[in-house]
């Protein structure tokens, strides 16, 4: 029965980080269908599993329950867009205070790779782009060591992703690495203020990449927008 149990978790935790990547790289859009049986044949498992990696991402937000049993991907209106903006300014502002002067040399060349690795992506606009600049935020907050607060910024910067989906230029990351490397240049030279003004000012940018408006109707497969991912995790 255990092995069963972790066989089934196992399957859940592929199609969960499967669903996840797609809405994060924004493949998958706010409003898409996510039907259980299209994705179960997907990945070739039960509804069950799927119903589990559902309820993971209903729990961080990044999808949403409807009375007919179809989930979809979260579509956030404008008042939560700015909520969510609002607090990613106030806990990644933080993240840059309590970072400054005390990350080690390690921790600093991580940081300047993962730059490196975004000025090196041919295509500034390209999901990997997208993607490369979010764990830019995950990896700062992860150097806290505060499990708390790298989970809520994890969460934000996720359904930040949404926002800019719906509302902004799918994949945009205009200026986001020059603005990433001004962050660490402070951080790494223990200039407290400095980094919390960068910090704030490259949210301020990300915010305006996403004018408000209503996002535009679509015709997509979600088993072929999932098959490449199916077969990455498989």
């Amino acid at each position: 029965m255990g092995r069963a149990r972790a066989g089934k978790t196992s399957r859940s935790d592929k199609i969960y980080a499967a669903l996840r990547q797609a809405i994060v790289e924004q493949t998958l859009r706010p409003g898409d269908r996510l039907p259980e049986d299209a994705i179960g044949d997907c990945f070739g498992v039960s509804r069950t599993s799927v119903r589990a990696a559902l309820a993971r991402l209903h729990a961080e937000r990044l999808v949403e329950a409807r009375r007919n049993r179809v989930a979809i991907v979260a579509s956030p209106d404008p008042t939560e867009a700015q909520e969510i903006f609002d607090m990613r300014r106030c806990l990644e502002q933080e993240v840059a205070r309590r970072l400054a002067g005390r990350l080690t040399a390690a921790q600093v060349e991580t940081l300047e790779q993962h730059v490196r690795l975004e000025e090196q992506t041919s295509a500034p606009d390209s999901q990997a782009a997208s993607q490369l600049a979010g764990d830019f935020h995950r990896l700062l907050a992860g150097m806290v060591n505060n499990r708390v607060l790298a989970r809520y910024v994890s969460e934000l910067v996720s359904r930040s992703s949404l926002i800019l989906a719906l509302y902004g230029q799918a994949h945009s990351t205009d200026c986001a690495v020059s603005e990433h490397r001004a962050i660490v240049a402070a951080l790494s030279r223990g200039d407290a203020a400095a980094a919390v003004q960068a910090m704030q000012h490259h949210l301020g940018t990300v915010e305006k990449r996403s004018s408000i408006k209503e996002g535009d109707a679509r015709t997509y497969d979600v088993g072929a927008i999932l098959k490449r991912y199916a077969v990455k995790e498989a």
